[in-house]
């Protein structure tokens, strides 16, 4: 939390499963989410929840996640409310993988008309979908969300997350008052525990990658930027303070000739720019 906060990120998504749910390589992990939310209140951080495609997840067992997410966390002084262009202060989520539901069911769970519907109900919120294909522009509209991201920290990887296609998406959902949240990373190598996705794989140099994202993201003057990832380190995509390091697995990738914090402060850096430009755009 501390490293967080000396990149002035100021939320941080936390990946989510219901209460004794897990995903297939570790245990379920929703008891440590007070602690989780303890320590982001004491650096000042906002907590917000990924939601992650756990097995059997529909418009109903959404309902009731959200619903147990508000009744249990949403008092919490580290939970993060966003505040629409409408002045409504309302909890956002973000929903992994979201395009394994078809829209007609998660219109029951996001539309005023829906047989699950949260709308104008005190567990309404700001829904953002996953972006991979094209396509899934039209369907995220269809289903009620309010808003899209990319996640996917290598470019060129999907359609959401080339960095080309930013602007059209943009204008996408500028047309339909959805909000575009692009996601940039530093980085991204998975092939430890992917062997094959070596064409995924895309290089650091140094930090210019991520600010190659970073610069690509402003440009299409977003509301919010997140950030792929703080610490998914299979995934190579981490902000985290690295130093070399050598296991009888193998080798670390490092920041040399960089510090240690090097992404930290290339994150602070453009978090400045960022709030700055902001204030700019919307005079």
């Amino acid at each position: 939390m501390a490293q967080i906060e000396a990149a002035a990120s100021g939320v941080l998504v936390l990946s989510w499963y219901p209460p004794g749910v897990a995903d297939d390589h570790g245990e379920p992990t929703e008891d440590l989410v007070p602690a989780v939310m303890d320590a982001a209140q004491r650096h000042s951080i906002k907590v917000a929840f990924h939601i992650q495609p756990y097995k059997g997840r529909t418009d109903q067992s959404m309902h009731d996640n959200i619903k147990y997410i508000i009744d249990k966390y949403g008092n919490h002084g580290a939970f993060y409310r966003f505040r629409t262009t409408t002045g409504q202060v309302l909890p956002l989520f973000y929903v992994y993988d979201s395009y394994l539901t078809p829209p007609e069911s998660w219109t029951e769970l996001l539309t005023a008309k829906g047989s699950q519907s949260i709308r104008g109900t005190p567990y309404d919120g700001v829904f953002v979908a996953l972006v991979v294909e094209e396509r899934h522009k039209h369907d995220i509209l269809a289903s009620g969300f309010d808003g899209m991201y990319t996640y996917f920290a290598s470019n060129g990887f999907s359609f959401g997350s080339s960095h080309q296609n930013w602007k059209a998406i943009k204008e996408f959902c500028d047309a339909n008052n959805l909000l575009f949240i692009p996601s940039v990373g530093p980085g991204y190598v998975d092939t430890a525990v992917r062997p094959w996705n070596n064409h995924n794989t895309r290089n650091r140099v140094n930090g210019r990658y991520y600010e190659t994202s970073l610069q690509a993201a402003l440009s299409v003057r977003p509301e919010i930027v997140t950030i792929t990832s703080f610490n998914q380190w299979h995934e190579g995509t981490q902000i985290e303070r690295a130093v070399p390091k050598k296991t009888m697995a193998g080798l670390y990738l490092d920041y040399l000739p960089n510090q240690a914090d090097h992404y930290l402060q290339l994150t602070r850096q453009w978090a400045e720019t960022f709030n700055k430009e902001k204030d700019k755009w919307l005079m």
